[in-house]
């Protein structure tokens, strides 16, 4: 087992590691940049390293700062947490170089679910339901035609290096093909510096359904269920839980079998997800693998009590999975609360908190690196804390959250947790009827000062 891990992130995630690293009687070292000096990682972790100042570029992502870190404290594994250098096929490649173990997918593997479009590939020759649509890369404008003669309108155009939202252009009918591929292409040049795309068939009415699945090195794995990750504003997740209310055990079964056949298709090893979009008749189809922890991975910890970071330390450490699949026997939903104000269309709010009363009870778990006093920098993403609920059914574990954002008060900044709490009362998402296009019809209610 590893006697110290450096964990290569910040914030709430960096927080969560630490906490099980303890637990499991490991030393942790976190790094930060100078406006992370007074984030409760560093103060929690048995040892810090400052890495430089706080653009990501030259301290979270500057990997000879992060090996440095590493070799210095004497560190034997890395975990990346997510975002950052978790998904960064050189990084894993170069920890593996210093023989410091990468807690995360091998540089193969990055490189392999990395690119969607050679996802897509390996998913098509694994037996994985995908999207119809091109077999890789569109290599000029007439092949676009072609493929989206061939596919049916709607169609969806994405940059084969995506993320986030960028290069993604939906397209309804020819005569706007034109555009959507220059303006996509253009965009994904300017985020990932490749303006590589392919094109999908625009699934109607979708459901945004992941899988949590671990596999080891012995090339077995196994699915912890799923988790609804719909809601969603610009393709950012805004809420998720499980058991998704569209669930059912006959569709559970079909697509946990899936990701398990996709996992040990490709020898996967660590924890992962994969990503199914689910159109109204309940087909599904892969959509991407992410190769790391999720940002929601607590509610499925919570729904089948497992430490998810505990089994990536065991794996990465090679340590075989018990090969046993899970299904959710509690109801678990995620809120994110981000620094931004829901009334002004969402717009970051970095600053001081000079007030928090974190909520409790049974049922309530808060990962949050804030505190009272802190300033949220403006230079990273903005989710300062994630708010879960567990309760026997869907409709406890609602009622619970919106008892749990009632008590939640931040003060100093403006917080999405108004936008959670009208969430929680809007019928469509009480019925369990929501989409990926939710957000596109939601509107912020005006709440008037008592």
């Amino acid at each position: 087992m590893f006697k110290k891990i450096l964990i290569a992130n910040r914030g709430e995630i960096a927080l969560r590691v630490i906490r099980t690293c303890k637990e499991m009687g490991i030393k942790t070292v976190a790094v930060y940049s100078t406006a992370d000096a007074e984030s409760l990682h560093v103060k929690f972790a048995d040892e810090a390293v400052c890495i430089g100042p706080a653009a990501s570029s030259e301290s979270y992502l500057k990997m000879s700062s992060v090996i440095a870190a590493a070799e210095i404290t004497n560190a034997d594994a890395i975990h990346p947490g997510y975002g950052f250098l978790s998904e960064n096929a050189k990084f894993s490649k170069i920890c593996e170089e210093h023989q410091i173990k990468f807690i995360g997918a091998s540089e193969e593997m990055i490189d392999r679910m990395g690119d969607k479009a050679n996802a897509k590939a390996t998913m098509i020759a694994a037996g994985v339901p995908v999207v119809p649509g091109s077999e890789g890369v569109i290599e000029t404008f007439e092949d676009c035609q072609k493929v989206a003669k061939e596919t049916g309108y709607p169609v969806m155009l994405k940059a084969s290096a995506g993320g986030g939202g960028k290069g993604m252009r939906a397209v309804w009918k020819e005569e706007d093909l034109k555009d959507a591929w220059d303006s996509a292409r253009q965009e994904s040049k300017a985020a990932f510096g490749n303006d590589d795309m392919y094109m999908e068939k625009l699934i109607e009415e979708p459901r945004h359904i992941e899988i949590q699945i671990v596999g080891d090195s012995t090339g077995k794995a196994c699915h912890l269920s799923e988790r609804d990750c719909s809601v969603q504003r610009r393709h950012q997740k805004l809420t998720e839980e499980v058991p998704s209310p569209f669930m059912t055990k006959a569709l559970r079964k079909k697509m946990g079998e899936a990701a398990v056949k996709a996992a040990e298709y490709i020898k996967y090893e660590g924890a992962g997800t994969v990503e199914f979009l689910v159109d109204k008749h309940r087909n599904f189809y892969f959509m991407e693998m992410n190769t790391r922890i999720q940002v929601e991975h607590p509610i499925t910890e919570q729904v089948i009590d497992f430490d998810l970071i505990r089994e990536q330390i065991l794996v990465a450490a090679g340590v075989p999975i018990s090969g046993k699949n899970y299904t959710p026997n509690l109801h678990s939903i995620e809120c994110r609360i981000n620094a931004e104000d829901p009334f002004n269309n969402f717009r970051p709010s970095p600053g001081k908190i000079t007030t928090l009363h974190a909520p409790g009870g049974h049922g309530v778990r808060l990962d949050t690196h804030v505190y009272a006093g802190y300033s949220i920098p403006p230079n990273y993403d903005s989710m300062i804390a994630k708010l879960i609920t567990t309760a026997q059914t869907r409709e406890e574990a609602i009622n619970k959250m919106k008892r749990a954002l009632d008590e939640f008060v931040i003060e100093g900044i403006k917080t999405t947790i108004p936008f959670h709490r009208q969430l929680m009362d809007h019928p469509d998402y009480l019925a369990g009827n929501y989409t990926t296009k939710f957000m596109e019809d939601f509107e912020m209610k005006e709440v008037t000062e008592e």
